[in-house]
């Protein structure tokens, strides 16, 4: 039987956004500063005993993240026919990260956002 490593790092980012549509204080905008924590599966290590380096890992997240950072999410062309929720947010920064990071050998697994702490989103596909 052989196993599957889950690599993860966590990062986060401030931004704004608002929810149109929505019956409440969050139509506003207002901001938060997220959490998101990227979750990599991997099979196979490689001569060093590594699934990806980390380094590699946070590159990716950081470069992602940028685009996201000090913004009104709004504004951001991925969510102009969507709202910037956290589960939006979550599915965007799944297939950006899965665009950098994956390979024959390791796979964007899941994308967990947090808006502030103890609530978020995990998104996973398939």
């Amino acid at each position: 039987m052989s196993g599957t490593y889950t690599i993860f790092v966590q990062s986060e980012f401030s931004a704004a956004h608002s929810l149109r549509g929505y019956p409440g204080d969050c139509a506003q905008v207002h901001g938060h500063n997220w959490t998101v924590e990227v979750r990599l599966a991997c099979r196979e290590l490689d001569r060093i005993g590594l699934g990806i380096d980390f380094r590699k890992v946070k590159e990716g997240v950081r470069a992602v993240l940028k685009e996201l950072d000090h913004t009104d999410l709004n504004e951001h062309e991925a969510f102009q026919t969507v709202n910037p929720s956290s589960e939006q947010i979550a599915r965007h920064l799944y297939s950006a990260l899965g665009n950098r990071l994956n390979s024959d050998n390791v796979r964007v697994a899941g994308v967990k956002v947090m808006e502030s702490p103890g609530q978020g989103v995990l998104y996973t596909e398939g």
